[in-house]
């Protein structure tokens, strides 16, 4: 899984000795402490009791006391201390600009496959930005390789109990691993799951699969190692996912890397179903689950949902589309005969990987006397790839794909394509852009509720 980090995001400096940068407040809650206190978008809180945090973990430990001193600096650069007593469990209510006060710790491998090396140049910055960081996987979810931390680091996670975090394990024999991630430290993977497992701490780890390097054999022992891990009381691996590797024509050349075709996914599908039955047989879960991709690709049906468990990963692609399907059967189960404000043809784009599991829905809203549906699987020629799922779709891809086609009165795009909390897609064209060159209006759609409700006229803001 890959976040793109905020592009106010600074990165971790050389000097580690500098101190963190002031915590910008964002909102301020209303009816919280913080809005008692006067605090304002844009305040800057330096220090708690004399202490300045390093990032929200640190944050959230400092306001956890009963007493607080609190040094802020106004936008104008006034300063202030403020002194307050409160009950230990009640926060600020203050949101802040960054999650990350003293920089963003970056990634020390070079991995072939690594996905923010196959972007073409010239885009925004935060998009060659390779974060691996222990605090954003803690907080966040995103993936991290363990090569990078310090002895103080290790001591942190510790101390403060940052768990689970989520790993990107890719090989357990050290020397593949090694390979895989082209830095001496990743070789040193086992000892660290010990070392989680000894002190009761756990992690979520995922395996991105390179044909010809990293399969087969190889999987199949990954896969066994981190299982060691997962039974007991108390587990140090909690889930396992297996990914595909994604490659563009972006890469560089003569890396060695082949796209998984359909005969891999089934090959790879065929390998890990029965270890899932091994795993259930002798510690109650299937532990290692496959990315829906796979099946798409594959050209299988999706696994059921009970399958899935809790979807420890779906955040990874490991039962989303599962869930979504899920989502949509039941947003769909009540539907009228008829649209009740009169005709609607709509237009509804999804990347190429997808389509054919989301067609049954589009057949089912059809049905609907006035409702006119089309659904558009788009490949992208911005990424070199025929199949590609709907979050990966670029600007110049819709603009391509659409451009001939009849849309009708309204577009429905998932807001996946677009950076969270802002409207641009991954090759920096505007949806406002997007939108002056498209003859039809368009509205994002956010889940399967907010989807069907746009089917069926629910009132909306068209750009």
């Amino acid at each position: 899984m890959w976040n793109e980090p905020s592009a106010g995001l600074p990165l971790a400096p050389v000097d580690s000795a500098r101190p963190p940068q002031p915590a910008v407040v964002a909102t301020v809650e209303p009816g919280s402490i913080g809005e008692e206190l006067g605090f304002q978008p844009g305040d800057r809180l330096i220090s708690i009791n004399g202490e300045r945090p390093r990032d929200l973990i640190d944050l959230q430990v400092l306001v956890g006391e009963e007493e607080l001193s609190l040094e802020v600096e106004d936008p104008d650069g006034t300063r202030h201390h403020l002194e307050l007593e409160k009950d230990p469990d009640d926060g600020l209510g203050l949101a802040f600009t960054e999650a990350l006060f003293d920089g963003l710790r970056q990634c020390n491998n070079h991995c072939a496959f690594c996905f923010i090396d196959q972007q073409p140049p010239g885009r925004r910055q935060s998009l060659y930005v390779k974060d691996d960081d222990y605090r954003l996987s803690f907080l966040y979810g995103s993936y991290l390789t363990l090569t990078n931390l310090t002895p103080a680091d290790w001591q942190r996670i510790e101390q403060q109990r940052l768990s689970p975090l989520f790993v990107s394990v890719h090989a357990t024999d050290p020397e593949l691993r090694r390979r895989l991630l082209v830095n001496p430290r990743a070789g040193l993977l086992l000892e660290q799951l010990r070392w989680f497992a000894e002190r009761r701490l756990q992690i979520h780890a995922q395996v991105v699969v390179c044909p010809g390097v990293n399969d087969g054999p190889a999987l199949e022992r990954t896969l066994l190692d981190l299982a060691r891990f997962a039974a007991g009381d108390w587990p140090a691996v909690l889930s396992a996912a297996v990914v595909p590797v994604g490659l563009t024509r972006f890469r560089p050349p003569g890396d060695g890397l082949v796209p998984v075709d359909r005969a891999c996914a089934r090959r790879v599908i065929a390998q890990v179903e029965p270890l899932q039955e091994r795993f259930h047989a002798a510690f109650g879960s299937r532990f290692a689950w496959l990315s829906d991709e796979w099946y798409l690709m594959a050209g299988q049906p999706l696994p059921e949902r009970e399958s899935y468990e809790d979807l420890p990963q779906q955040e990874n692609g490991v039962g989303s589309i599962r869930a979504f399907l899920e989502a949509l059967d039941e947003a769909t189960s009540r539907l009228p005969r008829r649209l009740p404000r009169g005709p609607r043809r709509l237009s509804w784009v999804v990347g190429a990987l997808v389509a054919e599991a989301l067609q049954p829905v589009v057949d089912r809203l059809n049905a609907v006397e006035g409702l006119s549906l089309r659904l558009y699987g788009l490949p992208s020629p911005y990424w070199g790839q025929e199949q590609v799922v709907t979050g990966l779709l670029t600007g110049s891809d819709l603009l391509t794909g659409l451009e001939g086609h009849d849309l009708g009165e309204q577009l429905l795009l998932p807001s996946v394509m677009l950076r969270q909390g802002e409207p641009v897609f991954l090759d920096d064209l505007s949806l406002e852009d997007l939108q002056q060159r498209l003859p039809a209006s368009i509205r994002l759609v956010e889940g399967a509720d907010e989807f069907v409700a746009a089917c069926l006229g629910s009132p909306s803001t068209d750009l």
